[in-house]
């Protein structure tokens, strides 16, 4: 975010002089809204001094690569699936013989112990299930560099997925486009500036005070902003939001020698826009 810094002169409150405490000129807090993908620009609908909503689409970068990455991946997917079924249905054969082997191991077991078996049918039915265990566990072994395979196949289209939602350019904060910097049809780079937007309901008003004025200001009190008109001055309501807590020089265009060489410390004002006020604009602060 970048705020148009225009500083102007302060002056020491004095009552027996008829000038304001302090003077400034106005900002917002601007947002640089640029490309998060690349590509041709297929629509871009803003223009400068449009007010546009949160959330609102305003032009979308071609996404016609992007599509036919995910084409290839999904099909890369879908060969890989088959191989996992395929090992996944032996291994259900194998469980499946595996549960009739333990049945006939049970049986065996219980003839055996009424002598109606011999130790070599014992013997036999423990080797079969042994090997039906060992079959399992080598297929189970077989499927786990494909499932492996699958999941990073997941994480890629994920990936393409929130590349094609960023292909769709969306605003993000309610505002006034300030700058358009991108046209249709226009190739961009990501990370390529499309737009300035700033929401212009309020504005902040920044002035440098002195050392002695900042026992007359604190962070939440009300002041009073009056701006240039025709008929003289037009009056304002606004509320001490910020003040620097460590000094500085004043800033170059402060017009003496004397006031330059002082220390003085920033401070902001939110003013409520009522559609006269403008980024940039001058005004003056009485405490």
């Amino acid at each position: 975010m970048i705020g148009i810094a225009l500083i102007g002169a302060i002056t020491s409150c004095d009552s027996s002089d008829d000038r304001a405490d302090a003077y400034g000129n106005f900002e917002a807090k601007e947002v640089i809204i640029s490309a998060e993908s690349m590509g041709k620009v297929l629509s871009f609908r803003i223009e400068e001094g449009q007010l546009l909503p949160k959330g609102e689409v305003v032009g979308l970068i071609d996404t016609v690569d992007l599509h036919l990455n995910k084409k290839q991946l999904l099909a890369s997917k879908s060969g890989i699936a088959a191989k996992s079924s395929n090992v996944l249905s032996q291994k259900a054969v194998l469980q499946s013989q595996l549960k009739t082997a333990k049945s006939e191991q049970v049986r065996i077991s219980n003839m055996l112990k009424n002598d109606a078996a011999t130790q070599r049918q014992m013997d036999e039915v423990n080797g079969k299930v042994d090997v039906l265990n060992a079959q399992i566990q080598s297929v189970e072994t077989q499927n786990a560099p494909i499932i492996s395979e699958l999941a990073t196949l997941d994480a890629q289209l994920m990936r393409l997925d929130e590349q094609l939602s960023k292909s769709v350019i969306t605003n993000p904060i309610e505002g006034t486009v300030l700058v358009k910097y991108a046209e249709e049809q226009e190739v961009v780079s990501f990370g390529k500036p499309l737009y300035k937007i700033a929401n212009l309901d309020q504005l902040e008003l920044k002035v440098y005070i002195v050392e002695i004025q900042l026992s007359e200001v604190k962070i939440g009190q009300s002041v009073r902003v009056h701006i240039d008109a025709q008929d003289g001055m037009t009056a304002y309501d606004g509320t001490v939001s910020w003040i620097s807590s460590e000094a500085e020089f004043t800033p170059k265009i402060i017009q003496t020698k004397e006031e330059r060489v002082n220390l003085v410390y920033a401070m902001k004002i939110i003013v409520k826009n009522d559609g006269s006020l403008k980024i940039g604009m001058p005004a003056e602060v009485s405490f």
